[in-house]
């Protein structure tokens, strides 16, 4: 029977008005593109013939579609038609993972969708579609990494997970400064709670994907973490952040003397003299807490404590870069970009979708790749870069 183009024209048009019509008709379409792919194929291919069907799955007007896919007996035939649908779904997956990863959750994601193209994604479907983003980052995020980085920044990122109930959970963040000056995050890990021990195991792992020597570390002042990181880095320095410390100091006095302590701390934390040397440091803090021991006695506990020593390294290192290497601000900017990607959920299903999210931030710092000037300077540290010009 031979049906003309007006009744081939009515016939369809009646389908798609019902319940999942056009679904059923690109279906109907699809799988008779393939059929008739495969009888042209094996028109030119004597010795090879059909061998059945195998299944598989598109995305259709708001569903999958259900297809049947050609096969032959060799394995020679692959249907084009279908390899231009799964390209058109590999952009369209990449516009969901760009648009999630921007902060939208999967139903913000899914109701643009049906602004663009005029139909419906479920949360579940735009799920799906960002498979391809968890698996990306799960690669990149165990990659090999280089043998040595001169300058290695750690801070923990706190984040709501919904288990039983929501609790802020940790999440351990290594940025690692390369030998050619530009900055790479190194790893985004998860445990519960920070701890020393949890950033050795941090550490350990990063030894295994090959970073095998750090020349100087970067952290907050989490008790034991010194310790930890010299078990993993024996030969690294280490630096606690100067400046999670001074907020610490201007929290012990009252509202009348930050001011003043603040310009204390400013004079003991120097970073402009050229002569200057942990040792100095040291002898400008046990004055400035003398001083203030007088008022808060507080002060005097801190005075010799070991805990504060390793706050003076960085005066080991040339003056044009040390106010690059005191403190953790550079990854604290980076959790800020994280945090405004979070922000619009109130908490995480899991850990992996968190790991997934800030993921695709980090992977997407396009600044990271442009070289900081002036730690070249530093010739202990960029030891490689220590001969090229600074811009």
């Amino acid at each position: 029977m031979i049906v003309s183009k007006v009744l081939l024209n009515d016939l369809i048009t009646n389908h798609i008005k019902q319940d999942n019509g056009l679904n059923e008709v690109l279906e109907f379409t699809l799988n008779a593109m393939m059929a008739r792919e495969r009888e042209l194929h094996l028109e030119e291919a004597d010795s090879n013939k059909g061998n059945g069907y195998r299944p598989g799955k598109v995305y259709g007007h708001g569903k999958l579609l259900e297809l049947r896919i050609p096969r032959d007996r060799n394995g020679e035939f692959y249907p084009k038609v279908l390899a231009l649908l799964r390209s058109q779904q590999a952009e369209t997956d990449k516009l969901v993972s760009a648009l999630y990863g921007q902060g939208l959750t999967q139903s913000q994601v899914g109701e643009v969708f049906e602004r663009l193209y005029g139909r419906h994604y479920s949360s579940s479907q735009i799920g799906r579609m960002i498979d391809w983003m968890r698996e990306d980052v799960a690669m990149w995020n165990s990659r090999a990494l280089e043998v040595e980085y001169p300058v290695i920044f750690i801070d923990a990122l706190w984040v709501n997970v919904r288990r039983d109930s929501v609790k802020k959970e940790a999440f351990y963040v290594v940025l690692g400064v390369k030998e050619d000056r530009t900055r790479e995050v190194l790893a985004i890990s998860h445990q519960p709670t920070e701890s020393a021990t949890g950033w050795e195991m941090v550490l350990e792992e990063l030894t295994q994907r090959g970073l095998q020597c750090a020349r100087l570390i970067v952290a907050d002042g989490l008790s034991g973490l010194e310790d930890a990181v010299a078990k993993v880095y024996p030969s690294a320095d280490f630096q606690r952040c100067v400046t999670h410390l001074k907020r610490r100091l201007l929290a012990r006095v009252r509202s009348e003397d930050k001011a003043e302590l603040a310009e204390d701390l400013k004079h003991v934390f120097a970073t402009d003299g050229q002569k200057d040397s942990p040792e100095k440091g040291w002898t400008r803090w046990q004055v400035m807490c003398e001083k203030w021991g007088a008022k808060y006695k507080r002060f005097f506990e801190f005075k010799n404590a070991p805990l504060y020593r390793p706050c003076f390294s960085y005066l080991k290192y040339d003056y044009r870069i040390r106010s690059m290497i005191y403190t953790t601000n550079w990854i604290e900017r980076l959790n800020k970009d994280f945090r405004r990607v979070l922000k619009a959920r109130n908490s995480m299903p899991d850990e992996q979708s968190v790991i997934t999210l800030m993921g695709h931030v980090a992977m997407n710092k396009s600044a990271y790749t442009r070289k900081v000037p002036k730690l070249n300077y530093e010739k202990k540290l960029f030891i490689q870069s220590s001969h090229e010009k600074n811009y």
